[in-house]
């Protein structure tokens, strides 16, 4: 019986997306961005230099299965250094929810298209209603709470890190998403501390349909500086339908997360998850293309694209992890069986050539291994999840028709 493996490269767009002039970062629209050309370009123009990489953009496992016509098709644009002839499935995928975020991304891949619009906290400050705020200080017991607007991740550390030690007060911010976000101190907070705070305010937000609490924990010191740590665990608002993974598993199929797919959809579905940093989590991939057994599915979700370089604006570090995860490949198609299928795409861009810090609304790539060469051309979200499913013979299709 075949397997699937469904791997999300987070934020990795090409761009095209017809209602992108409906999607901001800042004051300006997300027309024009495209999150794999502009970096393609940097390279090209030897601009992206750092990172440990040099010199033009080189993936020839993702281009050889059809990664440059996926952008080109998308977009209209010819990105340097990519553009083999492909020997794979290739396509591209147009959303139809109304967000540019995670949740929405990867429930309607699953083919459930988000059936509502999310809640979004105002640019003012403080940016949180004085309930939810009432209720984050409550839930943190330490008195109060810093913070208390937009920010960058990795800025408000920066900013609010010392104080956070000092005060005790836990770090409160969103984004453009539909967020709320805690950051603390693993040691001085602790960790399992700020995962019962969060806890304790998820009903509440997604009562308001929030999509997501993210726990943020992070170590070091005003002296060396902070960092975040891969312990982050999302507390998301579970699905209003089934999914692919509840089609699977009530098919009686083993369904393995790897990366925050567990998270992201309220660990429902799922026999077991993992989590890491994205080379942990390729060991995790591995794992599973050795020893997954026959109509499992496999849904994974590499987050350092996005997290580490999209939303920091980092273009050579993007690449090196493009060039990183390519060169990673053989080692899983070699332990895929005859009839497994392997599909890549994304949930969203994050053009780190674009204005602002925030995700960008484009098309995806549909890039599969498996069924040889085939153009699919452009396709739907759901459409991914329903194809996953024709391919494993679940009776479910959700939103979507198979390409297969």
């Amino acid at each position: 019986m075949p397997r699937a493996f469904l791997v999300v490269l987070d934020s990795v767009g090409i761009g095209g997306a017809p209602d992108a002039d409906a999607f901001f970062n800042n004051a300006t629209p997300d027309t024009g961005a495209n999150t794999l050309l502009h970096i393609a370009e940097a390279c090209a123009a030897g601009k992206a230099d750092g990172a440990g990489r040099s010199g033009p953009l080189h993936l020839p496992n993702l281009d050889a299965l059809g990664l440059g016509a996926a952008l080109t098709l998308a977009s209209g644009k010819a990105a340097p250094g990519l553009g083999a002839e492909p020997t794979g499935l290739w396509g591209a995928a147009t959303e139809v929810s109304k967000g540019k975020d995670t949740p929405s991304g990867h429930w309607e891949i699953a083919g459930l298209p988000l059936p509502w619009e999310w809640t979004y906290f105002p640019t003012t400050e403080p940016a949180f209603p004085d309930d939810v705020t009432a209720a984050l200080i409550e839930a943190g017991g330490a008195g109060g709470v810093l913070g208390n607007k937009h920010a960058s991740g990795t800025v408000i550390l920066e900013e609010l890190g010392a104080e956070h030690i000092r005060s005790g007060w836990p770090i409160v911010y969103t984004s453009a998403d539909s967020v709320l976000q805690i950051a603390a101190h693993e040691e001085h907070f602790g960790l399992e501390r700020l995962y019962e705070m969060c806890r304790a305010v998820a009903p509440m937000l997604h009562a308001m349909r929030v999509g997501r609490v993210i726990a943020r924990p992070f170590v070091g010191s005003p002296e060396a500086g902070f960092s975040r740590t891969t312990n982050r665990k999302d507390f998301a608002l579970e699905p209003p339908g089934a999914t692919l993974m509840d089609w699977a598993q009530a098919a009686g199929r083993d369904v393995h997360a790897v990366g925050k797919i567990d998270d992201i959809f309220a660990h429902r579905g799922m026999d077991s998850g993992v989590h890491g940093s994205d080379a942990e989590l390729f060991e995790a991939l591995v794992g599973w293309g050795e020893g997954a057994a026959d109509g499992s599915l496999v849904f994974a979700n590499f987050v350092e694209f996005d997290s580490k370089y999209g939303h920091r604006r980092d273009v050579a570090g993007y690449a090196a992890h493009l060039e990183w995860f390519d060169a990673q490949l053989p080692r899983l198609f070699d332990r895929l069986g005859d009839g497994d299928l392997v599909i890549f795409t994304a949930d969203h861009g994050n053009d780190p050539s674009w204005v602002g810090t925030d995700h960008t609304r484009e098309r995806v790539p549909v890039l599969g291994r498996g069924v040889g060469a085939r153009p699919v051309g452009q396709v739907g979200f759901a459409d991914i999840g329903a194809s996953v499913a024709a391919h494993l013979g679940l009776d479910e299709r959700g939103a979507g028709r198979s390409f297969l």
